[in-house]
């Protein structure tokens, strides 16, 4: 009974091993200016794509094509050539797994970005909408204090849905390719999974996918969320105002935080010049401060852990007893 004990015990840590390095990689470093990054490099080639298909006619068949070509590329391709490596080299193997799920969680350094967001707009309105810039596609130039820190905490929100669980989710049940598979669909939806007129045809099938691709990962994270605060009784919140937002998925993670600061998020935002309502979440519309800011970081890391326990057993559940 001990042996088959250790056995598991030493089965888990080295199946997830990557996985646990990468997470403390992010902890520690978050996403390095001076590293060349999986997401630019799916940005270029997205940008390469649409200005060259983004014309004439069928633009969303033409969309809908470079989409699941560019998705169905990376997961055969991070496929095929983890699996090259492996019978080249373990060690090589090891580090390259590293670098890949590292590059797929972005959850330090937007909680870094947010900081500085409470940080600058304590400072000045200017520095405020400056730093909130970074984080937001929105207009900031006339957002007003509470407007900011309102951006900050909703991306902030929203982010660990989209830039660690979903990462996370997606790892967990298809390996290190589902996981890049997943960023490459975030990365197109962010770049031109947008309503307006230059995206609307060329970015549909994207911003679907997107959809898709989040819709068990965003609720998951609210229910994360629900959990680590321990407010259990946010449940009917959430599921009262998630459903509301503009995005089938954004609002549940962003319903999650406003029910635990008992704040307001949403109203109207300029996106590229054009005005967007968002319903409110939640009813009151109190300021919002620094100890909001740190409560929603905490809540950020806790259901960060959260995960990675369920994500390490259940691989080793399977890997071991399946």
């Amino acid at each position: 009974m001990e042996e088959d004990i250790y056995v598991i015990i030493c089965t888990m840590f080295v199946l997830n091993l990557p996985l646990v390095a990468a997470w403390f990689l992010d902890r520690w470093l978050g996403d390095p200016s001076h590293m060349p990054h999986l997401v630019v490099g799916f940005g270029r080639m997205i940008s390469f794509l649409e200005h060259k298909l983004n014309r004439g006619n069928a633009r969303f068949l033409k969309g809908g094509i470079m989409c699941i070509g560019l998705v169905m590329g990376v997961y055969f391709f991070t496929s095929w050539g983890l699996s090259w490596i492996a019978g080249w080299s373990s060690g090589l193997l090891l580090v390259l797994q590293i670098l890949l799920i590292f590059q797929c969680l972005a959850g330090t350094t937007l909680i870094r970005e947010v900081r500085l967001v409470f940080q600058a707009v304590d400072v000045s309105l200017e520095k405020g909408r400056k730093q909130v810039a970074r984080i937001v596609g929105r207009d900031t130039s006339g957002l007003t204090a509470q407007e900011v820190r309102t951006a900050a905490l909703e991306t902030l929100a929203e982010n660990l849905s989209d830039g660690v669980i979903a990462p996370l989710f997606w790892y967990m049940l298809l390996g290190v390719p589902g996981m890049v598979a997943y960023k490459m669909v975030n990365t197109l939806d962010s770049m031109i999974g947008y309503r307006n007129e230059r995206f609307r045809e060329i970015g549909c099938f994207s911003a679907h996918l997107d959809d898709v691709a989040n819709y068990i990962p965003a609720r998951l994270t609210a229910l994360l969320m629900i959990i680590v605060s321990g407010q259990l009784s946010l449940l009917t919140f959430v599921r009262r105002y998630g459903s509301q937002h503009a995005s089938p998925n954004s609002g549940y993670p962003e319903a999650a935080l406003a029910g635990i600061l008992d704040c307001r998020f949403g109203g109207s935002h300029n996106y590229f010049g054009e005005e967007v309502w968002k319903p409110y979440i939640g009813k009151n519309n109190r300021l919002l401060d620094l100890r909001d800011m740190k409560v929603a970081i905490r809540i950020n890391r806790y259901s960060e852990v959260l995960m990675m326990i369920i994500v390490i057993l259940v691989t080793s559940f399977v890997s071991v007893f399946l």
